[in-house]
């Protein structure tokens, strides 16, 4: 009995220590992982990496990840030479394979979430318009000055923002802002006018891991939510 309760403790003592090492190990590999991708996306929010399963060692030696959730604040996406700010991206990704030298990997796929506050996509119109909530899902409201005959007149619109597929023949889709109705319309060069600070296209892709696209687009009080999904996503490395 009293050589079983050694074994009994033994077992236990490294049982723990291999927890121990396990839970040291994956906290590691998540800090070292979210360097990677903050530095391959060039972002200058923050990121955060959590890995699923346990063990976790002997995933790794496996070079197989079940799952990793990946968290991003103040991304900021690049596309034809203009910045738009995502306040919030949130990631899955599943059945991560990883590099030889553990610097990264790529997920067989991937879906997640991403919000664009309506400070940001005020940034982002580059017109001096201020958009708000719209009242509906899919609706903002935007406000701008036009000059007409020299006189400044502040114009309010209901836009419908939504994804459209990409026209430069890149592919992928695009945020696309545009006025359901504008006041005057009908008037000679009114609405060309009102519209020009209105109306904008953003491109995303370059704030996102390679292979994570737009799928879907809604909008609330908070601000304009994305969608993403993608397969064969790379999470970091070269």
């Amino acid at each position: 009995m009293r050589f079983l309760r050694v074994v009994v403790i033994i077992g236990v003592v490294l049982g723990a220590l291999f927890v121990g090492v396990d839970r040291w190990a994956v906290g590691y590999a998540e800090n070292r992982l979210a360097e990677r991708i903050q530095a391959r996306q060039g972002l200058a929010g923050t990121s955060e990496v959590e890995i699923h399963g346990f063990p976790f060692l002997t995933q790794a030696l496996s070079h197989d990840l079940d799952r990793v959730d990946l968290r991003l604040r103040g991304v900021e996406a690049m596309a034809e030479g203009r910045k738009t700010r995502l306040s919030e991206v949130d990631a899955s990704f599943h059945g991560v394979k990883l590099n030889g030298d553990y610097s990264g990997g790529t997920a067989e796929r991937a879906e997640g979430s991403a919000l664009i506050t309506y400070a940001d996509l005020t940034a982002a119109s580059q017109t001096g318009a201020t958009l708000t909530y719209g009242g509906a899902p899919g609706k903002v409201k935007v406000t701008a000055g036009v000059t007409v005959l020299g006189r400044t007149l502040t114009r309010s619109v209901v836009s419908t923002v939504a994804l459209v597929d990409a026209e430069d023949g890149k592919g992928g889709k695009v945020v696309r802002v545009h006025a359901d109705e504008v006041p005057g319309e009908g008037l000679p060069g009114i609405e060309g006018l009102v519209r020009k600070k209105t109306d904008f296209d953003r491109r995303l892709d370059g704030g996102l891991p390679a292979g994570l696209q737009l799928s879907a687009l809604t909008s609330d009080e908070a601000g304009v939510h994305l969608s993403l999904s993608g397969s064969n996503v790379v999470l970091a490395g070269s």
